[in-house]
């Protein structure tokens, strides 16, 4: 029989970094509040609208002609960003404008995008 490396095979619990882990844990609405936002940027289609949103700031039109989409079918994706304060809006004249709501935004997007192409190398 064929043990796993990977498994602990000790019995030692290391109270002092429990303990220190257990005194940071969060409350669980905060984790379930954090796995909405994952699932938010989960999509592929909210993924390449928020790559073009981190390039730069686009109207709803712009964004639909560079991900050969429907003005529809953008618009509904953004109000989801939008709602959940991921993406932001402003508006000039008849036309609205969208943008990443912050910089954690952007971080966030740019360290997956790395995180993913250091994979790819």
């Amino acid at each position: 029989m064929s043990k796993n490396e990977f498994t602990c095979d000790c019995n030692i619990i290391h109270h002092d970094i429990v303990d220190k882990v257990l005194k940071e844990m969060k409350d669980e609405n905060t984790f379930y509040k954090l796995a909405d936002l994952f699932k938010l940027i989960g999509d592929t289609t909210r993924c390449k609208i928020l790559f073009a949103l981190d390039q730069n700031e686009m109207c709803v039109c712009d964004l639909a002609n560079v991900l050969n989409m429907t003005k529809s079918s953008i618009s509904h994706q953004l109000a989801v960003l939008r709602r959940s304060n991921i993406v932001r809006c402003r508006k000039s004249g008849k036309e609205v404008y969208y943008t990443l709501d912050d910089d954690h935004i952007v971080k966030l997007f740019e360290v997956g995008l790395c995180h993913i192409s250091h994979d790819e190398s």
